[in-house]
């Protein structure tokens, strides 16, 4: 399984402003010598060896991410914040392997929602596959009457375009069980958030990831009862709500959403081998973000808590499996 992040903010969009663009700038020439700037390959290791939050950005753009597979023109994606944008952009035939002569192209994709607040369906009207009569698009969700949410986000006067305009073949799928979709395995679990929103888990093969974006950890996610042991254990991934640190979840409690020391502490409970922190706030800067990264490490570390590898959603990112 190849997972590609292409939006990974929380809430709503968050470009990085002009004045943050300024300041890296800034700090970078500050650290620039003379041996630095002599040719080409000095250029290259000075900026190779400046840190992330400096060189690059966590990205702005709200929740979105795909699952491929090599072996299927079907794709798996989970929300479509605004980062749906980006992945419609993208040139899909690169990724998978040649058939014949010709580069095979995605033309179904199988979207999963964890609910329907703003940010996590704002990128549909501008995904560009669903306008593409060739192309087959299966929605998915627990919650009943998914055409008529998605039909509301594109009628006058919220938007010029109805959903009726996209050429693709669109199939709407009220969630009661798990479904397999080209021999793998979704399933799904409510978790704690205002309105309600939804986990699911993919297991391709014995291997498992799991996406749980916008959920505020309770006791009860930490019961070791046959529900929770089937869904979360021994996951070989999990793509997990970080937003707050510990004193903002206090402070904006019921908000719906996890301080990242919780989210590490919910991966070592059910020895989950990867976390990836997820769902930004989209008034942290990059700085703050791998510095929130860096204090989960030093957490991870200080509680003794082993086997369990973090990283930082960030746009663009890739991870197979």
């Amino acid at each position: 399984m190849d997972i590609h992040f292409w939006g990974v903010r929380g809430s709503i969009p968050a470009p990085t402003s002009p004045s943050r663009i300024k300041s890296k700038i800034s700090a970078i020439l500050e650290q620039v010598t003379a041996e630095d700037i002599i040719d080409a390959e000095s250029r290259e290791r000075f900026l190779a060896g400046l840190p992330p939050w400096l060189f690059g950005t966590v990205g702005g753009n709200s929740p979105c991410v795909s699952i491929m597979f090599e072996d299927s023109n079907e794709c798996i994606i989970f929300d479509c914040g605004s980062g749906i944008r980006e992945m419609g952009m993208a040139n899909f035939s690169a990724k998978l392997p040649a058939q014949g002569n010709e580069k095979r192209k995605l033309n179904h994709f199988h979207v999963f929602f964890s609910h329907f607040h703003w940010d996590h369906i704002q990128g549909l009207p501008f995904f560009g596959p669903a306008y593409n009569p060739s192309n087959s698009i299966d929605f998915y969700s627990p919650v009943p009457d998914i055409e008529n949410i998605l039909n509301n986000q594109m009628i006058h006067p919220y938007f010029p375009i109805h959903l009726d305009s996209m050429g693709a073949k669109k199939t709407y799928h009220q969630l009661n069980n798990e479904i397999n979709i080209s021999g793998r395995t979704i399933s799904f679990k409510k978790m704690n958030h205002p309105g309600d929103s939804y986990s699911y888990c993919v297991n391709d093969n014995g291997k498992r990831i799991i996406y749980a974006t916008d959920t505020e950890l309770t006791p009860a996610d930490f019961l070791k009862n046959d529900e929770n042991t089937a869904f979360f254990e021994n996951a070989d991934m999990i793509i997990i709500d970080c937003q707050y640190t510990l004193g903002e979840a206090i402070d904006k409690y019921n908000w719906g959403h996890s301080a990242f020391s919780l989210a590490v502490d919910f991966a070592a409970n059910w020895r989950i081998k990867h976390m990836i922190m997820f769902h930004h706030d989209p008034t942290y800067d990059d700085h703050k973000l791998y510095g929130i990264l860096q204090s989960a490490r030093w957490y991870l570390e200080r509680m003794n808590l082993k086997g369990i590898e973090l990283t930082l959603a960030t746009e663009g990112l890739e991870i197979s499996v």
